[in-house]
């Protein structure tokens, strides 16, 4: 659903995700109000800019080694990976659940001229029930992405089986141990995953598989300086 970039957006995110939960008593109710389009329009309708603008640092590391071809990005949010991907020579289809986001992403790639804007497909879709078309992508990108399991399982055995031989699935989230820093996030554990809760997904003779946990600072709501953690799943489909 966009950048990573903690701080005062993720606060934002959560203070909202907590209005909305306000009368809510169940995990179900809170997630079924925040995995709509209509909370991702609201929250994206709020500011002129909620994410930082900038592609997700693991996707540009992973990039770095593969030549372009056809990449999906999940969660694609204000565009920011997808135009970055594009101007890196992919052609890119980029889905987000939100209208609101999709038209600022579609404007921040038209800024950039016409060549790369023409690389990019946008699409409203519902992740939750959407079924992108098997083996058709050479890069398979999901940053952040959280969702109830298990809903996220399937989501990522989907993602998997839109990678075609040779291609790359990249899934990034936070991980479950940023619920014990003061880093705002929903407090939902049942949202935070492992990268080895992903690979597990995967058929280990199907795929080279790297699970990783690198640990980044941010600065804390108190302005000090805290580690957090990142999920990172990078799988290549054997050939």
């Amino acid at each position: 659903m966009g950048a990573g970039g903690g701080g005062r957006v993720a606060v934002e995110v959560v203070a909202m995700a907590d209005a909305h939960a306000q009368h809510a008593t169940e995990t179900q109710q809170v997630t079924e109000i925040m995995f709509t389009a209509e909370f991702w329009d609201e929250r994206y309708g709020s500011t002129d800019r909620v994410w930082s603008g900038n592609p997700n640092p693991h996707l540009v590391t992973t990039v770095a080694g593969l030549a372009p071809g056809d990449a999906l990005d999940v969660g694609s949010g204000e565009g920011a990976d997808a135009v970055w991907l594009a101007g890196q020579g992919w052609r890119v289809t980029g889905v987000d659940v939100s209208q609101v986001a999709l038209g600022r992403a579609a404007a921040h790639a038209a800024e950039r001229g016409g060549q790369l804007a023409e690389r990019i497909t946008w699409q409203q879709v519902d992740v939750l029930s959407w079924d992108p078309a098997p083996a058709r992508y050479d890069l398979v990108s999901a940053q952040f992405m959280h969702l109830p399991r298990p809903a996220l399982e399937a989501l990522h055995r989907r993602l998997a089986a839109a990678v075609r031989p040779g291609g790359t699935l990249l899934i990034v989230g936070h991980h479950p141990s940023d619920l014990e820093t003061t880093i705002g996030r929903p407090r939902l554990p049942e949202l935070m995953f492992t990268a080895e809760q992903v690979a597990a997904t995967l058929d280990e003779r199907a795929w080279e598989i790297r699970a990783e946990t690198p640990g980044r600072e941010v600065t804390g709501p108190d302005g000090l300086p805290v580690t957090i953690h990142d999920a990172v799943l990078t799988a290549v489909r054997r050939r």
